[in-house]
């Protein structure tokens, strides 16, 4: 088995680099420092896609200059089963007893992968429990929040009840019909009234549980709240959205963008990122520059076209830049900082 994730140890340094075979050696120092399970490759990896080239020039300057990416988020085969049945059994059965032991215990679930592997980043596409557009939404959001909540220096205490408040802030839909939740079109001006009661829908429904905490409440009712007093359903002005709500928001918005329904394609996740950060009169923009610190576009080794029309392999992330990390040029071996190489300013990635 091949190592498919850098081991990194608290203070950065690379203990195993991606790419190596396991061994008896390494697997007895992996125990040794209580590391228990590794992510391993799958399958014949390419350096790069067919019919691209590069010199050798470019792959030498590519492994001086390549730094490991922040460990991002990732969910075993084995939590995605459980935490799917729970979100069935949430979804399914409001009000059961047991309801919040589910929630709590997901949550636990999702902060145990985050500690573990010491998350910095998520990745969505590594994240699907399901092929019901609201749980895999739900876990999508609780994921995406508790990182960011993580990366804002929240305690572990809320990171956890904002995974809930992330599980649970749709609720309210299973109370909406579904020719209206499943709609293959836009829906009516009347339909997106009904639509919008959703957050209110899930107050209600846990606001009687007596093991929920307050907080977790004012993110699921709150969190479609803008902070220009435009949102739903309360119209609040931004100093009473709460601070799982801003959160939420962001999450729930770029879940919402990036994924395909049945009536929008899914955005790419950079233009999401870029609409994301135009949405400074809607969003907390602390809360944007937490998430763009928490989302990897391009991670270190993917092959990126360039609006010069050349192919380059990004060496490099910036993490207040997502969408526009450190790049090698393939046959020239030309560095083009993009964040930071005003030389580089007019260059995107295509």
């Amino acid at each position: 088995m091949v190592i498919d994730q850098s081991i990194i140890d608290g203070t950065g340094r690379v203990l195993v680099a991606r790419k190596t075979p396991l061994d008896a050696y390494i697997i007895e120092g992996l125990r040794k420092l209580n590391i228990t399970g590794v992510y391993i490759r799958e399958g014949e990896e390419e350096e790069l896609p067919p019919g691209i080239e590069a010199s050798a020039e470019a792959l030498e300057t590519i492994q001086k200059l390549k730094k490991v990416d922040r460990t991002k988020m990732q969910l075993s085969e084995s939590v995605k089963a459980r935490v799917a049945t729970g979100m069935q059994f949430m979804f399914n059965n409001p009000g059961a007893a047991g309801f919040m032991d589910a929630a709590n215990t997901i949550s636990g679930d999702l902060m145990k992968t985050i500690t573990e592997n010491d998350a910095v980043a998520v990745n969505i596409d590594a994240l699907k429990v399901s092929d019901e557009y609201t749980f895999k939404h739900s876990v999508d959001v609780a994921s995406i929040a508790m990182i960011v909540a993580r990366q804002s220096g929240m305690a572990d205490k809320d990171v956890r009840q904002i995974g809930v408040a992330g599980l649970l802030h749709d609720l309210g839909k299973s109370e909406i019909p579904n020719e209206i939740l499943n709609k293959p079109a836009r829906l009516t001006d009347e339909e997106f009234e009904v639509m919008k009661s959703h957050p209110l829908r899930g107050y209600n429904l846990l606001k009687d549980k007596p093991d929920i905490a307050p907080e977790i409440l004012m993110g699921v009712l709150q969190h479609h709240e803008k902070m220009g007093g435009n949102g739903y359903p309360l119209a609040l002005p931004a100093e009473k959205i709460s601070p799982y709500a801003r959160i939420l928001a962001v999450a729930d918005i770029y879940d919402a963008l990036v994924t395909e329904r049945p009536y929008k394609k899914g955005f790419s996740p950079r233009d999401a990122v870029e609409m994301i950060m135009a949405m400074t009169e809607d969003l907390d923009v602390g809360i944007i520059k937490m998430f763009l610190k928490s989302v990897i576009l391009y991670p270190v080794d993917s092959v990126v076209k360039l609006s010069t029309g050349e192919a380059a392999k990004v060496v490099e992330n910036n993490v207040d830049y997502p969408t526009r990390p450190k790049v090698v040029t393939l046959m020239a071996g030309k560095v083009m900082d993009l964040a930071v190489d005003v030389s580089c300013a007019s260059v995107i990635i295509e």
